[in-house]
């Protein structure tokens, strides 16, 4: 029996034994994106031919939806191919730690300890965690190899594609975290604005192209505008524009419904993730919604959950970009789950006290959020 005493042993020794075994069975409490797309990659380089991974602290906890995806992604893989499966555990909180390896359908260890999934691929706080494991050798896991089978039965656990009870979280957006004239407020503010809606709203879409259609830039497939609008001709013979700018261009139709905003006329925004910011329509024909300011900000309030989503990432030189891998699709706005911003005003006005303005004045506040439009919805 040893023990090993940090993580980045422990990922190197559990990476070693992957190696040398056909079959791969894992229970732990919680997962990582980066952690499962890593055993991926480990089933095969090393050829497994069969491998269970078995997640045990969803039954309460969300799982954020990069994670989710990831997971559905990999499972329809392993199952299509016909060498595994992701399963989570339903009817109790499971906090345990086990790796199982066999060869030729003999268990030739297992290893248990303190140690998730994230050992295999450390970031943030992990990179800080230190975790105890001990290997148990040939037939002194079998007790191992006991519970993991009563975890992996029916009773225990769920294919993911039957996992109905799981609550899936948005992964937190960090692109807004410090940036000036942008507040971080707290998930009861949204809810307090939330509960002041009035029935003044309007869905924007969010104009893309489909991944196909991302060099066709013939001024109709928003691959130069909109939020793609960082690959349009730079404003500066010496820079391109940055990957985050973002023009949201209104139709016709909707800037002149009842209700919406006036021409430069400013008002709050808070999102339904929790930020709050000035915005304004602008541009002829008050066609342009966007944050007084600074022109980044409602980019970085969309881009950057896509981001964190694992859907895309950020381009440093859009010019650099041959490929577009940075461009917003279709593709990746189906994946997130929203096609859509659903622009809310609410009964409750907040006092705009800014140095920008030369008298305190009242200014409605509007929600904003990322939803997927309903079909029939006319845009």
């Amino acid at each position: 029996m040893n023990e090993t005493p940090n993580s980045e042993a422990i990922g190197s020794f559990i990476k070693e034994k992957i190696k040398s075994c056909d079959e791969l069975l894992i229970a732990v409490g919680f997962i990582t994106q980066k952690s499962v797309d890593e055993i991926n990659i480990l089933v095969h380089d090393a050829g497994i031919s069969r491998i269970v991974l078995i997640a045990g602290m969803y039954s309460q906890d969300p799982l954020l939806s990069s994670v989710y995806r990831c997971c559905m992604r990999i499972n329809e893989e392993w199952m299509r191919l016909g060498i595994g499966e992701i399963r989570f555990v339903k009817p109790f909180q499971y906090h345990g730690k086990i790796f199982l390896f066999k060869r030729d359908h003999v268990l030739t260890g297992g290893i248990i300890g303190s140690a998730n999934l994230s050992v295999l691929k450390p970031d943030g706080y992990s990179l800080r965690t230190f975790e105890t494991s001990y290997y148990l050798p040939g037939e002194a896991a079998e007790a191992l190899l006991d519970q993991f089978n009563h975890l992996s039965s029916n009773k225990c656990s769920v294919n993911l594609n039957q996992a109905d009870f799981l609550k899936v979280a948005n992964d937190p957006n960090t692109q807004l975290d410090g940036v000036e004239l942008v507040e971080k407020v707290t998930p009861g503010s949204v809810d307090f604005y939330k509960n002041h809606l009035t029935n003044i709203q309007f869905i924007l879409p969010i104009k893309v192209p489909a991944f196909a259609q991302r060099f066709m830039d013939d001024g109709k497939h928003y691959t130069k505008s909109n939020i793609n609008v960082a690959y349009a001709r730079p404003r500066s013979k010496t820079k391109n524009r940055d990957w985050f700018e973002t023009q949201m261009t209104v139709s016709t139709q909707i800037r002149r419904k009842p209700g919406y905003p006036e021409y430069k006329k400013p008002f709050f925004v808070i999102t339904d993730d929790g930020y709050w910011f000035k915005a304004h329509t602008t541009s002829e024909g008050n066609k342009q919604f966007s944050a007084v300011g600074d022109e980044l900000i409602v980019g970085r309030w969309i881009k950057g959950r896509l981001v964190a989503a694992g859907l895309v990432d950020p381009v440093n030189d859009t010019g650099d970009d041959i490929d577009r891998k940075g461009m917003i699709t279709k593709e990746i706005l189906d994946q997130f789950g929203a096609d859509s911003l659903l622009f809310q005003k609410t009964s409750i006005k907040a006092v705009d006290s800014s140095p920008s303005v030369t008298q305190d004045q009242e200014l409605d506040i509007w929600v904003i959020s990322m939803i997927k439009a309903p079909e029939e919805e006319d845009k």
